[in-house]
C-alpha cells in the first residue's frame, strides 16, 4: 500500500451510511478496504490512536454492515478502541475524523451520544458481552426480532465480566450472536490458559464432528464445499471448521471456526448463517493486527495505541528537546532496583506490562514478575494472598482500571490491613482518551476506605520515595501520578523513606497558603510569580504528599498566620483532596478561609492536551490566578508598590 498524501477516496468518499456499502462489487469492496486503512494512518499519524486494532476489523466492520442492519440490528464492540471503521462507515468520515481524540473531533471510543449506530459506549475490557446480552433480554421482553452482535477479543476472555457473561447466555436468550475476534493480542501477549485454549482451537485438528445445519447452509453457497475447506486454513494450520466439543459449546454456544477475518465474502455467508441459527453462537475470527501497515505487523504491542508518526519510517516526529523521563518508566526502574534488593517485593499488573512500567521488573527478575491478563480483581486478591505470606506486592494499576477492582481492594485489602502496594499511573487526565479514562476519581473512591496511605508525588524523584516508603510502611499504600513525562528533576541513587502524613513546605510566604497536589504544585508555583508580579507577596507553597493522612499539624498551624488557603489538585473536587483539608478543620473546629480547586462534579471530554482541558475547565495558570486574584479583593489586600 502507498501512504502518499494525494490519496483519491474514489469509494470511501460516497459511504454515507452502512446502505452505500450495498452496491458495491467484491473487488470494489477490497479497494475500500484499502482506502480505509490509508485513511486510517493517515489519520493516527497525526493524532496518535489505536492503530493496530482498527487495521485489523476493516473486512470484519465492512461484512458486519452488510450482513446486518445498524442501528436496527445492535452491535457491541468490547472496549470499542477498534471502531475507528464503523465511525467511517456510518456517516462520520468528516472533518471530525481528520481531529479525532483531539478538541473538536471524534472520541476515540464509541459513544451513544455521538451516533445512534453506537449501540453501548465503552473504554474498558470484558463489556460486551454483558451488555449485549442485555440487549438481547430487552428485545425478548418486547417480542422484537433485531440481532445483536457482541465483538470481542480474544484478550476480553481474560476479563472475569466476560466469563461470567458466557455462563448466563444460553439459558437468557436463544438469539445472541458473538464475534470473537482473535489477534492474539490485547496490548502485549495474551496470558493464561484461555489464550493458550484458544491457540489449541486453531493448530490442533481435534475434532471431527460438523453440524448438519452448517454444512448443508454453506453446501448451497456457489463453491460452498471448497470455500469450508479454504476458509478454516486462515493462515494456521487447519482443524475441522466446526469445533462442537468447544468450551463454549459445554456453556450451551455453538461453535464456528476459526475463520478467516479478512476475507469479506466470506464472513458475509458466516454471518448469514448465524442469524438463521435458533441458538446461542459463537464466530472464531482470525485478524492480524495492524494488517497493511508493516511495521504496525511487526510490533503490534507498540502499535497497539500510537502517538503521532512518520508515515514512511513509523518513529516518532523529532522532537525539539528530549524529554524528561516518563513517571511510568521512573516507577518500573524504581521498583526493579528495589526488587533486587528486597526478595520479598513481586510486581503484578492486569495486561498493562509495558504501559505501567512494570516491563523492567519482567525483564530483570521475571519469576517475581505476573501479568494476570484483564483481571484488575484478581490481581488485587493475588497480592492480598501473597502479601499474607510475607511478601510486599506491587499492584501497578491505572487509576481508571483501578476502579474495578474496588471490593477487593476494601474487602480483601484494606480490611485485613495488608502490606499491598498500589501505584495508579494514569491519575488525572488521560486527554486523548477521554472520560473512560480520565484518573479523576481515585482520591475521592480511596480516601474513605480505612487503614489506607494516599499518596500523591510532585515529581518523579519524589515518586521513587514514595515507592520505597510505601513497601516499607507495611499497611495497604496508594500511589497516584500522572501520564507522560516527569517534571526533569534529578534523581537520587537512593530514595528516601518518608514520614508518613509529613507535608513538604516548598516556600514560605504570607497572605495566602496554597497547598498543590502532585502535578498542580508546578502551577502553584506559577500563580506565586503572577501574584509577585501583580501584588507584591509572595504566597506560602506546599508540596501535601499525603492526602491520608493530611499533615494537621502544618495545616493547623498554617491557619495562624494565614487569610486564606487554597487547595489544587487532578481530581474532583466532591471528596478529594480538597475535603480531607476541609474535614481536618472542621474536626479541630478551625475557621479558615478555603477555596478548593479541582474537576467538577461532571464527566471530562477528550481533548488535545492536558493544558488545553484545563483551560477548557478554567484549570489553567491564568484562570487559576483570576480566582485567587477574587480571593484577594475580597480579603481587601491592596496592591503593593514594587521597587525597581
Amino acid at each position: 500500500m502507498s501512504f502518499s498524501n494525494d490519496k483519491e477516496y474514489s469509494f470511501l468518499s460516497k459511504i454515507n451510511s452502512p446502505k452505500d456499502l450495498r452496491g458495491l462489487s467484491k473487488e470494489e469492496l477490497n479497494i475500500l478496504a484499502e482506502e480505509i486503512r490509508h485513511r486510517l494512518i493517515h489519520v493516527t499519524s497525526k493524532n496518535g490512536g489505536h492503530v493496530g486494532p482498527n487495521l485489523g476489523v476493516v473486512e470484519l466492520t465492512i461484512a458486519l454492515h452488510l450482513a446486518f442492519d445498524s442501528p436496527v440490528d445492535k452491535f457491541c464492540w468490547d472496549v470499542s478502541h477498534q471502531g475507528y471503521v464503523h465511525k467511517l462507515l456510518t456517516g462520520r468520515n468528516d472533518s471530525r475524523f481528520d481531529k479525532i481524540r483531539n478538541d473538536e473531533g471524534l472520541s476515540g471510543f464509541l459513544n451513544i451520544g455521538e451516533s445512534p449506530h453506537d449501540s453501548f459506549g465503552a473504554g474498558h475490557a470484558g463489556t460486551a458481552l454483558s451488555s449485549a446480552l442485555g440487549m438481547c433480554v430487552a428485545r425478548d421482553l418486547k417480542e422484537e426480532s433485531n440481532h445483536v452482535v457482541a465483538i470481542a477479543g480474544d484478550a476480553a476472555f481474560t476479563c472475569g465480566i466476560t466469563l461470567e457473561a458466557l455462563n448466563n447466555i444460553a439459558c437468557t436468550t436463544k438469539k445472541f450472536i458473538l464475534i470473537l475476534n482473535d489477534n492474539e493480542w490485547s496490548i502485549a501477549k495474551n496470558v493464561g490458559a484461555l489464550a493458550k485454549y484458544f491457540n489449541e482451537l486453531i493448530t490442533k485438528p481435534s475434532y471431527n464432528r460438523i453440524h448438519k445445519e452448517a454444512e448443508s447452509f454453506l453446501s448451497q453457497i456457489p463453491y460452498g464445499k471448497s470455500f469450508m475447506k479454504l476458509v478454516s486454513k486462515a493462515k494456521r494450520d487447519t482443524k475441522e471448521l466446526i469445533a462442537p466439543s468447544s468450551i463454549f459449546e459445554k456453556l450451551g454456544i455453538r461453535y464456528l471456526g476459526p475463520i478467516d477475518g479478512h476475507d469479506i465474502q466470506g464472513l458475509i455467508h458466516f454471518f448469514e448463517f448465524a442469524k438463521k441459527t435458533d441458538e446461542p453462537i459463537v464466530l472464531h475470527l482470525l485478524t492480524k493486527k495492524g494488517k497493511g501497515f508493516p511495521v504496525a505487523v511487526e510490533e503490534p504491542e507498540k502499535w497497539h495505541g500510537s502517538g503521532p508518526f512518520d508515515l514512511q519510517t513509523g518513529k516518532a516526529p523529532p522532537s525539539a528537546k528530549s524529554s524528561p523521563p516518563k513517571y511510568q518508566d521512573v516507577f518500573g526502574c524504581c521498583l526493579a532496583k528495589l526488587a533486587q534488593e528486597n526478595k520479598s517485593i513481586v510486581g503484578i499488573t492486569a495486561a498493562m506490562p509495558s504501559g505501567t512500567g512494570l516491563d523492567a521488573l519482567q525483564e530483570a527478575i521475571p519469576e517475581r514478575f505476573h501479568d494476570v491478563g484483564i483481571a484488575e480483581e484478581h490481581a488485587v486478591l493475588l497480592a492480598a494472598g501473597m502479601a499474607t505470606q510475607g511478601m510486599n506486592p506491587v499492584c501497578a494499576i491505572y487509576s481508571t482500571f483501578l476502579q474495578r477492582a474496588y471490593d477487593p481492594i476494601i474487602h480483601d485489602v484494606c480490611l485485613q490491613n495488608l502490606p499491598v502496594t498500589f501505584c495508579l499511573d494514569r491519575s488525572g487526565l488521560s486527554p486523548n482518551d477521554g472520560p473512560t479514562h480520565h484518573g479523576l476519581f481515585d482520591l475521592s473512591y480511596l480516601r474513605c476506605i480505612p487503614n489506607s496511605i494516599i499518596m500523591a508525588p510532585s515529581n518523579e524523584d519524589e515518586l521513587q520515595d514514595m515507592i520505597r516508603s510505601g513497601i516499607s510502611y507495611k499497611s495497604p499504600s496508594f500511589i497516584r501520578y500522572p501520564r507522560g513525562s516527569g517534571t526533569g528533576i534529578q534523581l537520587k541513587d537512593n530514595p528516601a523513606l518518608l514520614e508518613i502524613g509529613k507535608a513538604n513546605t516548598i516556600q514560605e510566604g504570607e497572605i495566602l497558603t496554597i497547598w498543590a497536589l502532585g502535578s498542580f504544585l508546578e502551577t502553584a508555583k506559577k500563580i506565586s510569580s503572577l501574584l509577585f508580579d501583580h501584588y507584591g507577596f509572595l504566597p506560602t507553597i506546599v508540596d501535601p504528599r499525603f492526602v491520608k493522612p493530611v499533615d494537621e499539624d502544618l495545616l493547623h498551624q498554617q491557619s495562624t498566620t494565614h487569610q486564606c488557603l487554597i487547595t489544587m489538585e487532578d481530581n474532583v473536587l466532591a471528596g478529594g483532596f480538597g475535603s480531607a483539608i476541609l474535614e481536618s478543620l472542621e474536626g479541630k473546629k478551625v475557621d479558615m478561609h478555603v477555596k478548593r480547586i479541582g474537576w467538577p462534579d461532571q464527566f471530562i471530554d477528550h481533548g488535545d492536551s492536558t493544558h488545553s482541558l484545563r483551560k477548557k475547565y478554567s484549570l489553567d495558570e491564568n484562570s487559576i490566578f483570576q480566582i485567587v486574584d477574587s480571593i484577594l479583593k475580597d480579603l481587601k489586600i491592596r496592591k503593593r508598590r514594587i521597587a525597581v
